[in-house]
């Protein structure tokens, strides 16, 4: 189960955490998790270089190590890497000292590729414990647009919906690049990136 937008109430309870960034006019923010991955990366990068859109691409380090000349090329065409840990981990299941130990090896892995300071953490499957945020070191970002790219109960059309008919300015929506979102991402991404420079909004990387 998963909320495509995230529930007000969550964001009052957990305010420490940026779930959006409202404070400029006409911008959002595509991100894309559990990258990089050579079936996708590249043609999502060809995707925003048509519309010059930016994103922040929430990278494993276990994928980064396979594959750094995609992290470089990530960088080297103006979009940004932030840490989605070493591991794809389910936070709810394991110990605090492993989850932590997780994103450090993961942010650790990223500076070394990107020779840049990493300062954005988020989450694998948006879960973590209470006892988990207290000792993070990174900013922890989550995201108020969740469309389900992964998600194959629904249609392409359904997916691109989600987008088309809630989002707001200052919204950071979560994507994925990956394998099992390619299906949806064929269809969904062109269209949501020709919307969205319709509508008269732009996408920018994530920089705090």
């Amino acid at each position: 189960m998963y909320f495509i937008r995230t529930p007000f109430v969550f964001q009052k309870l957990f305010s420490k955490i940026i779930w959006n960034l409202p404070n400029r006019a006409s911008v959002i923010y595509l991100t894309f998790d559990d990258g990089p991955n050579p079936e996708t990366t590249y043609w999502i990068l060809e995707q925003l270089e048509k519309y010059n859109a930016k994103a922040t691409f929430f990278c494993l380090g276990v994928n980064a190590e396979k594959y750094p000349d995609l992290i470089r090329k990530i960088i080297e065409v103006g979009h940004t890497i932030d840490n989605h840990g070493y591991e794809h981990l389910n936070g709810w299941k394991i110990s605090s000292e492993k989850y932590q130990q997780n994103i450090i090896k993961g942010k650790e892995v990223l500076e070394t590729l990107t020779e840049n300071e990493v300062k954005l953490f988020r989450p694998p499957y948006g879960k973590f414990k209470i006892s988990h945020h207290s000792h993070f070191q990174s900013k922890m970002i989550l995201w108020s647009l969740m469309p389900g790219d992964f998600d194959a109960t629904i249609s392409s059309p359904q997916c691109f919906k989600n987008i088309s008919t809630k989002i707001k300015q200052g919204d950071i929506i979560c994507l994925h690049d990956s394998t099992q979102a390619q299906n949806h991402l064929q269809y969904c991404l062109p269209n949501w990136l020709e919307f969205i420079y319709n509508k008269g909004l732009k996408s920018e990387n994530i920089i705090l």
